[in-house]
């Protein structure tokens, strides 16, 4: 089984991906094939700069390209991760795969800035206002860009993240359960 995670900054998806390692899955991140194109390219690994890379990727090569990337290292038989689809080519390229299941985490914007405002990432939005408007930028209607809502409509299932650990746990765990 392949779980691809889809959803806006904050939402939960790299705590989706930790409990998945817990069950046996294999992580890999599109972010990582992102911040390993950064350092060949000697660009610092921030926020910003990766966006911007990444849109710079994928009008260069193709909308799908970090994806391609990932899809390469996903050869051997076993559970695995895909972290951080944020364009729909990114998650059709992966649908080719068999077994694969796209979750879509999405939990309501203020309390995903509350979240971003804790874990106090370099470049994160320090205001609820310029969270709102980095997110807008992240969705434009561009085939090369970040498509953030557009990747959640294509989820399989869509798990809302507002509530405690072991509830958002649960939810994944019915997830997977009903995918196969």
């Amino acid at each position: 089984m392949i779980i691809g995670l889809t959803g806006p900054n904050a939402s939960g998806k790299g705590e989706a991906a930790s409990y998945l390692r817990t069950k046996g899955f294999k992580y890999h991140s599109l972010s990582d094939a992102l911040r390993e194109e950064a350092e060949k390219s000697g660009i610092e690994p921030l926020r910003e700069n990766l966006i911007r890379l990444g849109n710079e990727l994928r009008r260069k090569n193709s909308p799908s390209y970090l994806a391609s990337i990932i899809g390469e290292r996903l050869t051997e038989p076993g559970n695995y991760i895909v972290d951080s689809i944020r364009n729909p080519a990114e998650a059709e390229a992966l649908q080719e795969k068999k077994g694969f299941v796209l979750l879509g985490i999405d939990a309501p914007v203020e309390v995903r800035f509350k979240r971003s405002l804790k874990r106090r990432r370099p470049g994160d939005a320090e205001t609820l206002q310029d969270f709102i408007e980095k997110e807008k930028r992240e969705n434009l209607n561009n085939p090369e860009n970040q498509q953030l809502k557009k990747c959640i409509e294509m989820a399989d299932v869509v798990i809302v993240n507002d509530s405690a650990m072991d509830e958002f746990y649960r939810k994944i765990d019915e997830a997977i359960t009903e995918k196969t």
